[in-house]
This record gives structure tokens, sequence and C-alpha cells, in this order.
């Protein structure tokens, strides 16, 4: 007896990338890393401003990698993982910032007596 589902009837509800899809988030990885780095490298603008652009850079990144190495998008589909990220996203800024900012205070106060 045949099997009532072939391979081609099977449907997951996450999309899966192409090839192109693939090459053009590795290229456009390969691009945002060597920018910022030749910055570091070679400096030739001012150290405030070539952390902004590293900063800006890793941003957009991470961007790059969630579209097109993890697939997220708005589609309807994909709305619980987005969801899930942007949560996790700020909890970790919320616990590395305060972090940062309550071991300032204390790094100013035992500084000043």
């Amino acid at each position: 007896m045949a099997n009532a589902h072939s391979h081609n009837d099977h449907h997951d509800d996450g999309s899966h990338g192409s090839v192109k899809s693939y090459g053009i988030g590795f290229i456009l990885s390969v691009i945002l890393t060597l920018i910022p780095f030749g910055l570091v490298m070679y400096p030739t603008l001012p150290k405030s401003i070539t952390l902004m652009i590293v900063l800006a850079f890793a941003v957009i990144q991470v961007l790059v990698h969630l579209v097109y190495f993890l697939h997220l998008d708005r589609s309807a589909a994909q709305r619980n993982n987005v969801i899930a990220f942007v949560f996790a996203a700020i909890v970790i800024v919320l616990l590395v910032g305060l972090s940062i900012w309550i071991m300032f205070s204390i790094h100013t106060f035992m500084m000043a007596k």
C-alpha cells in the first residue's frame, strides 16, 4: 500500500532559507565584520565615532543573522518567536545596563570618600 503522504506534501510553519538567502546573509555578515575591523585596526576617526560605528554595525549584524540565518520575520507564523526574542533582548539590556550602572555608582561613591 502506498504511503498517503509523500515527501512533497509535508509543510512546515517555518520558512527555510535558500542558498541565495544564505549567501546574501554570509556576504552581509562579512562586510559588517570587515568594516568595523578596519576602523579599529587602522584608526582614522575619533575613538567615540569609531565606537558608535562598531556598535551600530553590531546591531545591524544581529538583525542580518536573525533574518537570513534564523529566518525571523513579521509573518504570523513567526510572531511568537519575535515576541520571545524581543522580551529576551529587553531583559538582557536591563540586566547589563543596570549592572553597569550599579558598578559605576559603587565605584563613584567608594572613590569619593
